[in-house]
């Protein structure tokens, strides 16, 4: 035990039905620092956290706050010790208002029980001056940006005057320009009373944000190393446990392949303005732009989401009728949203029963009986080929990783043998092993003559895996460039080619 330290893990593990999620873990946080834990997904970090903030109890091992034992009985124990932990995914009541988010369970009331709305907007105000946020107290929380909800986790998480402050994956859905707000939240409340745990997959983040580097491997501790000294790829290989090379770039796709999927003047009467392109057989075609340019927007329309008002879709040569996105897959076209827990997966059903869902009649035999036996079979299959890390098909999604997840959606659209996929982030919240591995089975894909649509925010992937690239502004495509002509910079120049007034001319 270190009295100098603001926290320190020793020699914690846990485990549950069938996983050993951390095995004697340690680490520990110095005073005004941001730590980055990093790590694959099923590294134990989440756990790890859930641990610190009194959702699960270690099965050995112990945590030690300003030289103190410290063992969370329940989130709200930790809350009041000073540990308050932001979740990737939001936990907001859309309904309420901001303030009364924030202090949910702690509003001020009048006579023992009627709330006092005047003075919760009052403490609510002095917290927002105090952290810099700028904020309507009275907002109801269903109105804000993405962004916004952030800042109101964060002031949620502040309110209860943390001393340590635990933040997974807090830039995931935001903007450069919003990922700017959240660093400079963050330095204003680093002090030499407090610290963060900072846990993202974005590397480039870790060199702005952070102090030092933990790294995690199968729950285990595998080292931390000061920031400033590090080369990202020695961070890279401590995670996964072998070299990755992070520059590799696509051959130039041969133009006399097939043309699979054509798209000519699709319009929809919101966004999309007579958006033309192709893509052929064996080729990945990547689309780029800022936030709400129309990327997914394109690929909503083209398999049946959102209704267009003009354009037609050709598949292998035919116009092809698409109304919905169950019309999409009998043309052969297979779309993976980019919410793959909300729109891609059962999270309640089996990794078996999620492989065949696209391809449910194939398993029904005659009198309705499901094919019991071929449905196993088909999961042990995919689950073997994908290298999907589940300990049997009846496993649950809901307890794989995030990248097993996506693997899950993947194989349900291979088993459909769809033509062309349409990937809408398929690395969203995936550690950088897990890219890997998608990143190897798209290019895999397209070399067995696959046509691939894929839609990515990060511009060194759609870098790393396109042949050709689709610049996205405004609800029109305004360049298409082959790989070797693409770099960061040009694809920002013409993803920013517009003003009020429509598109500047390239």
């Amino acid at each position: 035990m270190n009295p100098t330290l603001l926290l320190e893990a020793e020699g914690i593990s846990k485990s549950f039905p069938g996983v050993q999620a951390l095995d004697g873990v340690g680490f520990d946080l110095r005073h005004g620092e941001v730590l980055a834990l990093v790590g694959e997904n099923g590294a134990g970090k989440s756990t790890l956290m859930k641990l610190l903030a009194g959702i699960h109890v270690p099965d050995s091992g112990s945590f030690h706050l300003d030289g103190r034992d410290f063992q969370a009985q329940n989130p709200r124990h930790a809350q009041e010790m000073g540990i308050s932990i932001i979740h990737q995914e939001f936990n907001l009541m859309p309904d309420l208002t901001v303030a009364q988010n924030i202090f949910i369970g702690r509003e001020p009331r009048r006579a023992g029980w009627l709330l006092n709305n005047r003075a919760l907007v009052r403490r609510a105000t002095t917290l927002f001056d105090r952290l810099g946020i700028d904020l309507d107290p009275d907002e109801p929380v269903e109105q804000l940006t993405v962004a916004r909800q952030q800042m109101v986790e964060i002031a949620k998480a502040l309110s209860f005057d943390a001393k340590v402050l635990i933040m997974d994956e807090p830039t995931a859905a935001l903007n450069d320009a919003e990922v700017d707000v959240l660093f400079d939240l963050i330095g204003r409340f680093r002090s030499p009373e407090t610290g963060v745990i900072y846990i993202s997959h974005r590397m480039p983040e870790l060199s702005r944000i952070s102090d030092r580097i933990t790294v995690l491997r199968d729950g285990q501790y595998i080292g931390t190393r000061e920031t400033a000294a590090t080369d990202p790829r020695e961070i890279i290989s401590m995670m996964v446990g072998r070299t990755i090379d992070v520059e590799t770039r696509p051959r130039k796709i041969a133009n006399e392949a097939p043309v699979a999927l054509a798209v000519e003047d699709l319009s929809t009467k919101h966004l999309l303005r007579n958006v033309s392109f192709d893509v052929r057989q064996g080729e990945i075609l990547g689309f780029a732009g800022l936030m709400g340019a129309g990327r997914t927007e394109i690929a909503r329309a083209i398999v049946g989401a959102d209704r267009t008002t003009g354009g037609t879709v050709t598949v292998n040569g035919r116009v092809a009728s698409i109304a919905n996105p169950a019309d999409a897959a009998r043309w052969g076209i297979g779309y993976l949203s980019e919410d793959r827990k909300k729109l891609g997966v059962l999270l309640e059903r089996s990794v078996r029963e999620n492989v065949v869902l696209a391809s449910l009649p194939a398993f029904v035999g005659k009198l309705g009986v499901v094919k019991g036996r071929k449905i196993e079979k088909t999961g042990r299959e995919y689950v073997s080929t994908l290298r999907i890390k589940t300990p049997s098909t009846a496993q649950l999604v809901r307890n794989l990783s995030g990248g097993n997840q996506q693997k899950v959606v993947i194989a349900k659209w291979l088993v459909k043998d769809c033509d062309v996929l349409i990937f809408d982030e398929p690395t969203r919240g995936i550690d950088v092993g897990a890219k890997e591995e998608i990143y190897l089975l798209l290019r895999q894909l397209a070399d067995q003559g696959k046509a691939i649509i894929m839609i990515s925010s990060e511009l060194p992937e759609v870098l790393r895996l396109s042949d050709r690239v689709a610049v996205m502004a405004e609800g029109r495509l305004v360049k298409i460039l082959d790989n070797v002509d693409a770099t960061q910079e040009n694809l920002m120049d013409y993803a920013t080619r517009f003003t009020d007034q429509g598109i500047i001319a390239s």
